[in-house]
């Protein structure tokens, strides 16, 4: 399986992004996925987690509220939808697959999102 990102951007604080991520080659429909972030000089974060039918999610808690996670195994491609964004929001993001949910060893190359204040 071979990810790809899009949908990231630079948008002002308040804005709405959705990121998508789908798969190039291979099925993702049997992966649990998440996405994650890390701004420039920190570690990667997880931001949030979905199994492999959506059934199950996990949130960080700064997305909480303001962030959704979703998958459309259909279409091949997993969702963030990001609402309310802040600076601190500014980010690349990635997504990432495995086999179960919390061990990913599938990575996308990232999109990079900025929010301007």
């Amino acid at each position: 399986v071979e990810l790809v990102e899009s949908g990231g951007g630079v948008v002002q604080v308040g804005a709405s992004l959705r990121l998508s991520c789908t798969a190039s080659a291979g099925t993702l429909s049997r992966y649990a996925m998440a996405w994650f972030r890390q701004a420039p000089g920190t570690e990667r974060k997880i931001v949030a987690s979905i199994n492999w039918n959506g059934g199950g999610r996990t949130y960080a808690e700064f997305a909480k509220g303001r962030f959704t996670i979703s998958r459309d195994n259909a279409k091949n491609t997993m969702y963030l939808q990001m609402n309310s964004l802040k600076p601190e929001d500014t980010a690349d993001y990635y997504c990432a697959a495995g086999r179960s949910w919390g061990d990913y060893g599938i990575w996308g190359q990232g999109t990079q999102v900025t929010v301007s204040s």
